[in-house]
């Protein structure tokens, strides 16, 4: 067995598992979504935010990439894009306040609507996610001791879901925004980690109506380490994170709940650093972050497939397709090579 993996070690390098590209702008992307334009052909559109008011499309399944241009939106850090098509999308940016807003266009990118923005210094957008385009939950740190969720049900207003039921946020307790995948939202279910002085996972099976809260083992204890990245998925969920500010160190950085994360179990092989995003693949789990990426078939072990710098994962389940995104412009189309290991 141990020179059967040398050989495919050797025959199927880790970084075949990524094919990098480059989108042609200067920014750290931290935004990405995959559109399934036809099942059928494996066709699809990508979309990339970030920094320096980056927001990016390829309509040709990552072979050439446009600059689409947000009015207004220059010096905005987008943190986060989710797309239904070729020509809808929401992006969503972070700052302080009025630097938090989501926007919306319906033709492409040729134009952009804005649907919010943040009033209250405190006010700091960190994840959008949508069912459809007119199911959409946004995440933003606590104003007044309170995380905030906005809800859009309707594709053009957003909306303060009511506090009353959410449980008060720790002393600088917050979320991250590095992946736009600190929020999980399925049906009627909303999840999302936090950091700082606990890694903690808030849940509502009503919308937004009742929450209970539950700490994780994730490391925490600081401003930089945390639960960085959701995924769930039914009753399983999985979390990923660990501290930025150690991005080598693979000390407490994932854990799985069977329970719709009422219990936690921290993976016995865990990533091998800090990781900021999360997603689902045909044939498990996959993790990225600054100093690498790994797989897993139950979010408990973890395989090493490479060593990227990457801050963001989506995957279309119709198309079969993941795409990354990572620091200057980069973007990255994943590759199975999962069959190789077996």
């Amino acid at each position: 067995m141990r020179i059967l993996f040398v050989v495919l070690v050797l025959l199927f390098p880790a970084d075949t598992w990524w094919a990098m590209r480059q989108s042609g702008v200067e920014s750290n992307l931290r935004g990405v979504c995959v559109v399934s334009d036809s099942p059928a052909s494996g066709a699809v559109t990508i979309w990339a935010s970030g920094s320096n008011g980056a927001v990016v499309r390829s309509t040709d399944s990552g072979k050439t990439w446009r600059k689409l241009e947000v009015a207004g939106g220059e010096s905005l850090d987008f943190r986060g894009v989710q797309a239904f098509d070729a020509n809808t999308a929401y992006v969503m940016s972070s700052g302080e306040g009025t630097q938090s807003r989501i926007y919306r266009t319906t033709d492409g990118g040729k134009s952009w609507k804005l649907q919010y923005q943040g009033t209250q210094k405190e006010f700091f957008l960190d994840a959008l996610v949508c069912e459809d385009e007119k199911h959409c939950a946004a995440l933003s740190d606590p104003v007044d001791g309170k995380f905030v969720l906005l809800a859009n049900t309707d594709g053009e207003h957003w909306s303060e879901l009511p506090r009353d039921g959410m449980p008060a946020a720790l002393p600088k307790e917050g979320a991250f925004a590095a992946s736009n995948s600190a929020l999980c939202f399925d049906g009627k279910d909303i999840f999302f980690g936090t950091g700082g002085p606990a890694a903690r996972v808030f849940a509502s099976h009503d919308f937004g109506r009742t929450w209970s809260v539950v700490e994780t083992p994730i490391a925490s204890g600081n401003a930089s380490s945390g639960i960085f990245s959701l995924f769930c998925d039914g009753n399983i969920l999985i979390a990923v994170g660990g501290d930025y500010q150690d991005a080598s160190r693979a000390y407490k950085n994932a854990g799985v709940s069977m329970d719709a994360g009422k219990t936690w179990q921290l993976a016995t092989a865990p990533p091998g650093g800090y990781r900021s995003a999360i997603g689902k693949y045909n044939a498990g789990y996959l993790a990225v972050g600054p100093s690498g990426e790994e797989t897993s078939a139950d979010g408990l072990r973890w395989r090493p497939i490479g060593s990227e710098q990457l801050n963001a994962y989506f995957f279309s389940a119709p198309a079969g397709k993941g795409w990354a995104v990572g620091p200057h412009g980069s973007v990255a189309e994943f590759v199975d090579r999962t069959k190789y290991l077996l």
